[in-house]
């Protein structure tokens, strides 16, 4: 009972997730029904974005102990030292990406404002830096609690960020128009490229 519980909270609140997201990289469309207001209620739908974030990963962590029955193996085949090993191989880099976005986006990562230009620093070569590196968080999470079940679930995310990502940048393109149309063919989406003037 548990378990199933637990798996339909961990599906719900991912897919919570992905709405209220979505919902908080839209600050300029919302702005054009309800005004200036709307990046307030933007940072809070990230906000609540973050809680079934976390929500999640409480889940990914009480499957460890409460998991479904599937066709697919309890554990890994290999020694927890070999999943820890891979979660760091994954894990280190793919976080030092996401911290170095979320240091040069500043509080922009948590709470949209209307005055907020195009960012500097890692965003010179790639647009998502913050999405690329988190991305992989659910794998490396899935490593370290050693299910092969949670593992294949973590690809879920991949679509799931895709998404988030495609309305960020709808949104952007709507507060800075062409010279985010500029942005977008000078630097990679989610792997660096070029160099932005």
């Amino acid at each position: 009972m548990i378990a199933w519980t637990n798996l339909a909270i961990l599906i719900f609140s991912s897919m919570l997730f992905l709405y209220y997201y979505v919902l908080s990289v839209s600050p300029a469309a919302l702005e054009k029904i309800i005004g200036a207001r709307a990046y307030r209620k933007c940072g809070a739908y990230r906000v609540v974005a973050m809680v079934f974030e976390t929500i999640t990963v409480i889940c990914y962590v009480v499957y460890r102990f409460h998991p479904v029955s599937t066709p697919l193996p309890g554990r890994f085949p290999w020694d927890w030292r070999v999943s820890a090993l891979l979660a760091s191989l994954i894990g280190i880099p793919t976080m030092i990406l996401m911290f170095i976005g979320m240091k040069d986006a500043g509080s922009e990562t948590a709470f949209p404002k209307r005055e907020q230009g195009l960012f500097g620093g890692i965003y010179r070569k790639i647009r998502h830096p913050q999405a690329a590196g988190e991305v992989f968080g659910w794998l490396w999470i899935a490593l370290l609690l050693d299910s092969p079940f949670l593992a294949v679930f973590s690809l879920l995310y991949f679509p799931i960020f895709l998404i988030m990502c495609q309305a960020d940048e709808q949104d952007l393109l709507i507060r800075f128009g062409e010279s985010y149309a500029d942005y977008m063919r000078c630097t990679g989406a989610y792997i660096p490229k070029g160099k932005q003037s």
